[in-house]
C-alpha cells in the first residue's frame, strides 16, 4: 500500500496539484443489477439482458499454495538486493514468476509497459476464456514492494492470494457468467502509477464493461484486523456475509482508503471493493478483544520495512482472506445479472458556484407499482471540488433522499457514483429529479448525466 497523501489545502496552488494528482473519487455502485447502457435520448428506457447462471460452489484456497507463492517472492527479493521494487530486477522477476504460472494454467496474459521515474514499469493482466465480455469482473493487487524490503505482506499477500484464486479458476475449469480478469500492478508504491496508467489508457467503452473491481492490498498482517471496503454495497455485502459465516466480525476499511489500486477505478465510476488487514495504524483494545492480537501495536509493525518477510504473515488472516477472494469471484462472477430497465437523462445542467440548488428531471413511465427497495441512482457530475456538493434524489411526490453530503476535506474532482436508495414507498412512474447544490465558493461544474435503474 502506498504512503499517505498530504492533508487538504484549498489554496490555488494546492488545488491545482490535487486536480493533477488526486486519487480518490467516490464511485460506489451495485454490482448485481448493474446495467451498462449506451448513450441515448434523455429519459430513454433500455432493458438489460440476463447472464448465464452457474451452480459451482467456491473452493477452499489451500493456504500452503498461497504461502508457496510468498516463498518464491521472498527468494526473488533475496536474490535481487532484498526488494521487488519498481525499476529493480526483483520486480520483473516477480512478474515473470506470476505470468509463468498463469500461462501454464490457460490464461491469456498481457504485459503492459509504462515509464515512471525514468524506469520501465510493468502491469500484468490475465484473462480467463469465456464469460460475458460486456460484464467483466476484475480482481487485482499490486506486485511491487518498497525499495527498503521484500514486501511480503505489502503486497505479496494480496498478489499471491489473487494468483492462487486465478489458478483455482483454472483447476475448476470455471465457466463464469461474467468475464474474469485478474491484474498485478507495478509502481503502486510510487503513487498508484501502474493501475492509473492502465485505467487512463483503457478506452471508455472498455471501462464501461468492468462490472466490478476487487482490490487486495495487505491481507496477511501479523497483528490483523478484518477490514472491508465500503464502496460498492453489493461487493461489500458479499465479503461481509462471508466473514459473518465464519463468525468473524468486520469493520469498514478507512486506513487505506484512496491509497491503493482501487482508487483509479473508482475515479472513472467502476464499482470497487476489497479487503485489508491493516498497516501502521494501531489496534485498539476493542479490536483486540474481538480479533485477538495485541492492542496498542500496529497491525503491521514491519510496514514498508526490511522485516516485511515471510515471517511477517499471520497464517489465519491470510487463509481467511484468500478464501474470501475466491468466494467473491465465484459469487459475483458466476451469478446471474438481474434484468432491469434504465431511464437516463443526458442533458447538461450548470451548477452555480455557491448558489441555489438546481435539478435535472427524468420521466419514468411504463412501470407498475412502486419503485424497488434497491433503486440504483447513477450520477455523473463534473465539478472541480466535489466536496462542495450536496446531492439528493427527489421522488415524484417531492420526498428527497440524500445521496451525498458536502465535505470540506473531499478535494477530488467530479462525482461519478452509483447510489442505492430504498424507494419502495414511492410510485415508480412520474417525474424524478436529481437535485444538486454547491454550498461553497471558488469551484464550478455541471450535471453531465444521471440515470435510474429499476
Amino acid at each position: 500500500m502506498s504512503a499517505r497523501t498530504p492533508g487538504t489545502d484549498r489554496s490555488p496552488a494546492r488545488r491545482s496539484w490535487i486536480r493533477r494528482a488526486a486519487t480518490v473519487t467516490v464511485a460506489a455502485g451495485a454490482l448485481a443489477g448493474l446495467v451498462v447502457s449506451a448513450p441515448g435520448a434523455a429519459g430513454a428506457a433500455q432493458p438489460a439482458s440476463a447472464a448465464r447462471p452457474s451452480a459451482l460452489a467456491p473452493p477452499d484456497i489451500p493456504l500452503a499454495n498461497v504461502k508457496a507463492h510468498l516463498s518464491q517472492l521472498q527468494s526473488i527479493a533475496t536474490a535481487n538486493g532484498g526488494n521487488r521494487a519498481h525499476g529493480r530486477a526483483g520486480y520483473k522477476a516477480s512478474l515473470d514468476y506470476v505470468k509463468g504460472k498463469l500461462d501454464a494454467a490457460g490464461f491469456t496474459t498481457t504485459v503492459q509497459q509504462f515509464t515512471s521515474g525514468g524506469s520501465t514499469g510493468y502491469n500484468l493482466i490475465a484473462d480467463w476464456p469465456g464469460g460475458d465480455p460486456d460484464q467483466v469482473l476484475f480482481a487485482g493487487s499490486h506486485l511491487d514492494s518498497v525499495s527498503s524490503g521484500p514486501g511480503i505482506n505489502d503486497n505479496g499477500s494480496g498478489s499471491a492470494a489473487v494468483l492462487e484464486t486465478a489458478l483455482a479458476v483454472s483447476r475448476a475449469n470455471l465457466q463464469p457468467s461474467k468475464h474474469l480478469r485478474f491484474g498485478w500492478w507495478g509502481a503502486e508504491e510510487l503513487g498508484l502509477v501502474g493501475s492509473r496508467y492502465y485505467v487512463n489508457n483503457l478506452p471508455s467503452a472498455e471501462r464501461s464493461k468492468i462490472a466490478g473491481y476487487l482490490n487486495f492490498d495487505m491481507i496477511g498482517s501479523p497483528n490483523p484486523g478484518y477490514f472491508v471496503y465500503d464502496d460498492d454495497p453489493t461487493i461489500e455485502t458479499t465479503f461481509k456475509d462471508y466473514f459473518a459465516g465464519l463468525g468473524v466480525p468486520t469493520e469498514i476499511e478507512t486506513e487505506g482508503d484512496g491509497r491503493s489500486d482501487h482508487a483509479p477505478f473508482k475515479n472513472v465510476g467502476v464499482p470497487v471493493g476489497g479487503l485489508f488487514t491493516g498497516a501502521d495504524y494501531r489496534k485498539t483494545a476493542a479490536q483486540a478483544q474481538k480479533w485477538g492480537g495485541t492492542s496498542g501495536q500496529a497491525f503491521d509493525r514491519c510496514y514498508h520495512s526490511s522485516c516485511d518477510t515471510t515471517a511477517n504473515i499471520n497464517d489465519t488472516a491470510l487463509d481467511r482472506n484468500a478464501d474470501a477472494i475466491a468466494h467473491a469471484v465465484w459469487t459475483l462472477g458466476t451469478g446471474t445479472t438481474q434484468p432491469g430497465t434504465v431511464f437516463e437523462s443526458t442533458a447538461d445542467v450548470s451548477i452555480p458556484d455557491n448558489g441555489a440548488a438546481v435539478t435535472s428531471a427524468l420521466e419514468v413511465t411504463g412501470r407498475t407499482g412502486n419503485a424497488p427497495s434497491a433503486l440504483k441512482v447513477g450520477v455523473d457530475i463534473k465539478h472541480s471540488w466535489r466536496g462542495d456538493l450536496v446531492v439528493d434524489l427527489v421522488a415524484p411526490d417531492g420526498t428527497a433522499y440524500r445521496l451525498k453530503n458536502s465535505s470540506g476535506s473531499d478535494s477530488a474532482d467530479n462525482v461519478i457514483a452509483t447510489y442505492t436508495v430504498n424507494a419502495s414507498s414511492e410510485a415508480a412512474n412520474g417525474t424524478w429529479k436529481l437535485k444538486v447544490q454547491d454550498i461553497a465558493a471558488q469551484d464550478t461544474g455541471y450535471i453531465d448525466s444521471w440515470k435510474l435503474t429499476f
